[in-house]
């Protein structure tokens, strides 16, 4: 296949065919033609019971068996009429063959309803326990209320959680083995945090083996550290759990001076049982960190700590680190190591893109905070291929293509009002799979196709007057190109020149107006994601000649040199890649089979990618953008 009609796949929205199982084409023409009252196809007649028993006779002499007359249907509303029915003979006692016996309450039920919504009743009933011959079952160690709640839903599919009830339901949905029920809990708790309330979250997570909410939970309280340590929560942690968050390299605090006073706070809270965990907890405060003011005149000060050799010692290992400073490299460990805390306040946008079969104007914003995703003002025109950048504190979407036509409109997004606005200059050619980035105060749209050819131009637009302005053409046709800026660079990575998918770079300076040349990357890659990350550009999936990529690498500027990391869980092409509160996200694409919305991170230091979720809508070819959140919340956010 050529890559021209590879990109109108992708891009310029051809309408898909459509592929019906059950029926023939002349089946379907038929009955339209009898529903018009035109006379039915010869090609297929229903016959009369008469000419059915005719054609059975000639089928036992060995005739070809007719093609059968029929209408498959699956209903909507049979499921809940049936579960509607189950409950009304539950709730007049009809049928029921169990009674359970919780607390002080009886409760009526059917066991294969409850077999069938619950692995633990169905081992229950269907083993050779005693309880699978008995009618009345008695359930120990579980909240009365709770489980009336649990069988409610069981029949009716519905239930509410809430404050008053999330404390007894989850550990009753982990014991009837209720994942759905488990995992509305820990959404409810998850939206619950509070730095006065986190650790007592966190606790319970773990108790139930919550994996997903522990880890949110241990995220929110490292990152409101300053405000969770003022708590009572804090003050009553077991030493275990206080070693766990103080010793975390995510800590997000202004000084180690925090950590060593909530440490003292805590022992200070109970000291005669708590003395002797001194020590042990003093050892993942990085002391030498501390300026020497506060080590000698506070740290080394403090009794508790001149009354415990070991507290001494983890003293004077930071005073020499700071006395001989010729000596640090020989004296690296844990405790010299700066923690690193993820950056707030930033929020990722997705924006358009390809979706069911057309383009979408839907737009969604990401919080890593909470790790949700939620829908936003929609753009006033359906975008996939389009460019997204962040100017001057407002999100821009250039170009683009509709579904039908090629756009050089463009739409830029407040977040403090939560609206889009149409009144930018457009650019001056239509532009789809368009590479967008912002360098010195001008935005850039760099190649891309306009329905005609694959595109060289680049232009740039001047927010102050409201106009685009042409500039160096690059040296290669590219649409689904990458671009990136570094070090007052511009950078366009791979795309495609309308024949094959290409792995060159070339890189733009805009004080001599002109394109050269760089490293290639290690792969040809169209429609991949890039960004700049620890000041080294990092491209992702894409495609190549003939599928779709996980590969990924990254560019060093001052080697002029590509090195490959780890590929990401999927295949994507079409992707998203952006940096938020120092994290690098992968977002939507397609895997060759499917259009993606889940989105990965990347850890540097393992040097791999992991699932964190997933966008409201499948999504490719959409922008990415990050900003700032706003300093004012409104009800928009």
């Amino acid at each position: 296949m050529s890559d021209r009609s590879d990109e109108s796949d992708y891009f310029a929205c051809r309408p898909f065919p459509c592929v019906i199982d059950t029926f023939s084409s002349d089946f379907i023409d038929s009955k339209i033609d009898s529903a018009w009252g035109f006379p039915a196809s010869p090609r297929l007649r229903l016959h009369s019971l008469g000419a059915i028993n005719r054609r059975m006779n000639d089928l036992e002499l060995g005739d070809r068996p007719p093609s059968p007359a029929r209408l498959a249907h699956t209903s909507d509303k049979h499921a809940r009429c049936t579960l509607n029915e189950l409950s009304v003979l539950r709730r007049h006692r009809e049928l029921c063959d169990v009674v359970l016996n919780v607390g002080s309450r009886k409760i009526f039920a059917h066991r294969v309803i409850l077999s069938a919504c619950s692995p633990y009743f169905r081992a229950m009933f269907t083993g050779e326990l005693a309880e699978s011959r008995q009618t009345e079952v008695t359930i120990r160690d579980i909240d009365e209320l709770a489980m009336e709640l649990l069988i409610d839903f069981c029949y009716s599919s519905n239930i509410v959680v809430e404050e008053g009830n999330v404390q007894t339901l989850l550990p009753a949905a982990c014991l009837l083995q209720l994942a759905e029920i488990q995992d509305i809990c820990c959404e409810f708790l998850k939206r619950q945090l509070d730095p006065s309330n986190c650790l007592g979250i966190r606790a319970f997570a773990d108790t139930h083996a919550c994996r997903e909410l522990l880890r949110i939970a241990d995220k929110f309280t490292q990152h409101n550290f300053q405000e969770v340590m003022e708590s009572e929560e804090f003050l009553l942690l077991p030493v275990g759990q206080l070693v766990d968050i103080i010793s975390s390299d995510e800590l997000n605090v202004r000084s180690e001076e925090h950590v060593f006073s909530a440490v003292m706070n805590w022992v200070k809270y109970n000291v005669s049982e708590r003395r002797q965990h001194l020590a042990q907890a003093l050892q993942h405060v990085r002391l030498p960190l501390l300026g020497p003011k506060f080590l000698v005149g506070t740290v080394g000060s403090e009794l508790l700590v001149r009354s415990d050799e070991a507290c001494r010692d983890l003293v004077d290992e930071a005073k020499n680190y700071l006395l001989l400073p010729q000596e640090r490299p020989l004296m690296q460990g844990p405790r010299t190591r700066p923690r690193k805390p993820m950056r707030r306040g930033e929020v990722l946008f997705a924006v358009g893109g390809w979706c069911s079969g057309d383009a979408i104007a839907s737009v969604e914003r990401f919080d890593p905070q909470t790790m949700d995703w939620k829908m936003v003002a929609p753009m006033s025109k359906r975008r996939c291929g389009v460019g997204v950048a962040v100017l001057n504190d407002l999100l821009y979407a250039v170009g683009g293509h509709d579904g039908q036509s090629y756009l050089n409109s463009i739409e830029r997004y407040d977040p403090q009002t939560n609206q889009w606005s149409c009144d930018v200059a457009p650019t001056t050619s239509c532009r789809t799979s368009v590479g967008v980035a912002v360098l010195d105060g001008f935005l850039y749209a760099v190649g891309g196709q306009d329905g005609v050819q694959c595109l060289n131009h680049v232009e740039r637009y001047d927010p102050k007057e409201n106009k685009w302005y042409k500039v160096a053409p690059m040296t290669t046709r590219r649409l689904g190109v990458a671009v990136a800026v570094l070090g007052g660079f511009l950078y366009a990575i791979g795309g495609s020149d309308g024949q094959c998918p290409l792995n060159t770079v070339e890189r733009y300076d805009p004080r001599a107006n002109k394109w050269c040349p760089v490293a290639p990357m290690s792969t040809r890659r169209k429609h991949l994601g890039c960004a700049v990350f620890n000041n080294l550009i990092y491209a992702v999936g894409g495609r190549d000649d003939c599928m779709e990529l996980s590969s990924a690498e990254r560019y060093n500027p001052h080697s002029n040199s590509w090195s490959p990391i780890v590929a990401m869980t999927s295949r994507r092409s079409g992707v998203g890649l952006a940096v938020v509160n120092g994290q690098l996200y992968a977002v939507g694409g397609f895997d060759g089979t499917a259009y993606l919305k889940t989105i990965e991170v990347y850890d540097p230091d393992q040097n791999q990618w992991r699932l964190c979720g997933a966008m409201n809508y499948r999504r490719l070819g959409g922008g990415v953008g990050v900003m700032q959140t706003p300093q004012t919340e409104n009800n928009y956010w």
